[in-house]
């Protein structure tokens, strides 16, 4: 009989194993913040970074679904939607873009796994027909806010400031720029807001914490991967992200989806 309870106890502690990483890689988190804005009335806005290709269920049920709930009056996708350039990370991207453009206004911008890959000039044509605005270093105008699209491929070039709107001084200007680490060229070029992804909120955090292990172009323990970051006048708000790149796990940093919430 010792060997059946030494064998119900390893395949217990691999089930707990199991259930463990899954929640840690699909159990996703809805993050909420109230920011003060100069608006006439609040405006919702989730946002979405980082998906590189997963799905929540199929067709990405349990994503949408969460989305839905909170009624967005639009929604933001800061880059890195595929992982690579395939036929199922671009399907998957698509059938997501074209599904949530039917619950309110997408937009995107460009993250470093589409902009590495040259077959983004006609996955940025498939975007647009499945709904999405597109911005490349242009702004659009959506419920009296200017919102500026960065691609990655202009940060290395240094041109932030040659794309940064005149809006008055009371308009309120959002930036959408997948790296957080140029925080301060954001701040810089006069934002009132940034939403930015990348850092995949350090993809294995110190148990207990908001600590991330390691981020891109931050190095080990990175200060900007998750949360609500201040220079000046202007806020970062950065996601965690929902999917992984080239590590395939998550610990202790459950997927996120980020609803910012501006008020008067």
């Amino acid at each position: 009989m010792l060997w059946l309870w030494l064998s119900l106890g390893i395949l217990g502690g691999l089930t707990l194993v199991f259930l463990f990483i899954w929640c840690n890689n699909s159990l996703l988190k809805v993050t909420r913040y109230r920011l003060s804005a100069d608006v006439e009335k609040a405006i919702k806005i989730v946002h979405l970074s980082d998906l590189h290709g997963k799905e929540f269920g199929r067709k990405n049920a349990r994503l949408v679904a969460k989305i839905v709930k909170e009624k967005p009056d639009f929604i933001v996708i800061t880059g890195d939607i595929i992982h690579r350039y395939t036929e199922k990370n671009k399907k998957v991207a698509l059938e997501l873009v074209s599904t949530l453009s039917g619950v309110a206004p997408v937009i995107y911008v460009a993250g470093n796994h589409e902009m590495r890959n040259k077959g983004y000039r006609f996955f940025r044509k498939d975007l647009k027909e499945a709904g999405a605005v597109v911005l490349d270093d242009c702004p659009h105008n959506i419920c009296g806010l200017t919102v500026v699209g960065l691609n990655c491929s202009s940060l290395k070039n240094n041109v932030i400031e040659k794309i940064t709107p005149d809006c008055g001084e009371k308009g309120v200007k959002i930036l959408l720029a997948h790296m957080p680490q140029f925080i301060d060229k954001y701040a810089a070029a006069g934002y009132d807001f940034v939403f930015s992804g990348h850092a995949h909120g350090g993809q294995w955090c110190i148990p207990f914490t908001r600590q991330g292990i390691y981020a891109p172009g931050q190095g080990y323990f990175p200060k900007l991967t998750s949360g609500v970051h201040t220079r000046g006048k202007t806020k970062m708000i950065i996601s965690r992200g929902l999917g992984n790149s080239e590590c395939p796990l998550r610990l202790f940093n459950r997927p996120e989806i980020i609803v910012a919430e501006l008020n008067k």
